[in-house]
């Protein structure tokens, strides 16, 4: 394991925090704000 990996422990601490995909406004079509 590197020295940046986090181990299933630290992993469950840490993931609780983190925003859940899906969230906020959808993007709006690029071609449409150029």
């Amino acid at each position: 394991m590197a020295r940046y990996d986090l181990s299933d422990a630290e992993w469950m601490l840490v993931e609780p925090l983190l925003p859940k995909p899906g969230q906020g406004k959808p993007r709006v079509d690029d071609r449409r704000v150029v």
